[in-house]
């Protein structure tokens, strides 16, 4: 396994959470920071960790917190782990946060079942609007591919009794 150093940039390790309701309505937040010429950004919750040795659900926990105001911690379901893990490159405009020559980062993936109407609290350097979307909608509007394929998987990981549900 590859360590990295953090002097001052992102670890190329991160977690995408995707919250949703029972419904399956999929929270996606508009980034703020995605250059003028670039379409809007919308994503659902995501985050690097703050050092390597931080366990994923501890990132997980922490960006779902910092950028919605939602403490996972407190939901009855909690965060389900996944168990999957993407590794893609880093777009250019966002490689100057990371080390020199890091161009591809892993991306461990979540979920996060709230009920309808859960309050939102966006962290307003990050993201500047919200949306909940039926999940086949939310895939169609998230820029990045991994997360749009995590919606569509939504489904299948959407038990809500604890662990990965039973495609159908």
């Amino acid at each position: 396994m590859v360590q990295f150093q953090n002097h001052g940039n992102k670890i190329p390790q991160s977690v995408l959470v995707l919250i949703h309701t029972p419904a399956l309505e999929v929270l996606l937040i508009q980034r703020a920071d995605t250059p003028a010429d670039e379409p809007d950004y919308w994503q659902s919750v995501t985050g690097s960790k703050d050092h390597v040795d931080e366990p994923y659900a501890t990132t997980a926990w922490r960006e779902v917190h910092e950028e919605t105001g939602i403490d996972a911690r407190q939901l009855p379901q909690g965060l389900i782990d996944w168990e999957l893990e993407n590794v893609y490159e880093i777009y250019p405009w966002w490689r100057k946060r990371y080390a020199p020559g890091v161009t591809h980062n892993t991306e461990h993936l979540f979920s996060l079942c709230v009920p309808a109407g859960t309050s939102i609290r966006l962290a307003p350097r990050e993201h500047r609007a919200y949306q909940w979307l039926p999940w086949r909608e939310a895939a169609e509007v998230c820029a990045s591919p991994s997360n749009a394929e995590a919606c569509l998987l939504l489904p299948r990981f959407a038990d809500l009794s604890g662990g990965p549900a039973a495609e159908s």
